[in-house]
């Protein structure tokens, strides 16, 4: 995996004319989402000052307490390759925190994390790679591929 610095993910944007930057993350029901950023709040981003709603989230938190923070995992950024050679779009995989700086427990990465260091105090250590499936929809079914 690439480790990337602030810098780097700075220049790489320039370089490369990125235009929008998707901040994704999951819910606690698996499903993915993100809040799309252009260049110009990519600092703000990187500072970890990228506030959304997340009473928005269904599963997440109700509305009284909502602020909530997305810090971008720097290692994730990625250049989406489909789209366009002018004003491309990249990625970055985000954790979620609460507005006092703690993680947000309904988080799966965060989750992940904590049962991953508890497994590694126990002793164990977790290989992990993620296996992509397809469906395909044909006459009445849904088929793996």
């Amino acid at each position: 995996m690439v480790k990337y610095t602030r810098e780097d993910i700075v220049r790489i944007v320039e370089e490369q004319d990125v235009q929008f930057i998707r901040l994704q993350f999951t819910d606690t029901f698996g499903h993915l989402k993100n809040v799309a950023i252009t260049v110009s709040q990519l600092e703000k981003c990187l500072d970890n000052q990228c506030m959304f709603d997340g009473s928005s989230i269904e599963g997440f938190v109700r509305i009284e307490e909502s602020d909530m923070y997305l810090r971008p995992d720097l290692d994730t950024f990625l250049i989406f390759p489909w789209r366009p050679q002018q004003g491309k779009v990249a990625r970055m995989i985000c954790d979620v925190y609460k507005p006092d700086g703690t993680p947000f427990e309904g988080d799966p990465r965060y989750v992940l994390k904590k049962v991953l260091k508890q497994a590694e105090e126990m002793g164990f250590k977790a290989n992990i790679g993620p296996e992509a499936e397809f469906l395909h929809r044909s006459r009445g079914g849904v088929f793996p591929f």
